[in-house]
């Protein structure tokens, strides 16, 4: 190969990477179960302090303000029964 070629798979390489185009499918990166829809809306969270696995059903006290990372093993769930199964408790509050 030449080096214009190599320098230009580099580029674009590069600009792939850098733009989160390493994300093909954003919708699964989200929702790591994948496209799961409106219906999955349990979030599960894992505490910074604990490390504990909780998650949050919407109408709870902090289901708003919870936010789930999925590069740290927080994901969505579709059903209580599917949190649980996983290990995960329900919140407290």
């Amino acid at each position: 190969m030449s080096k214009f070629v190599l320098i230009v798979l580099g580029a674009a390489t590069v600009t792939f990477l850098a733009t989160g185009g390493h994300t093909l499918f954003p919708g699964i990166a989200r929702h790591p179960q994948g496209n799961i829809g409106t219906s999955c809306r349990i979030k599960g969270n894992i505490s910074i302090n604990s490390g504990e696995r909780i998650y949050h059903v919407p109408g709870q006290e902090y289901y708003d303000e919870t936010r789930i990372s999925p590069q740290y093993g927080e994901r969505w769930f579709c059903s209580e029964e599917d949190a649980q199964a996983a290990g995960w408790r329900r919140a407290r509050r």
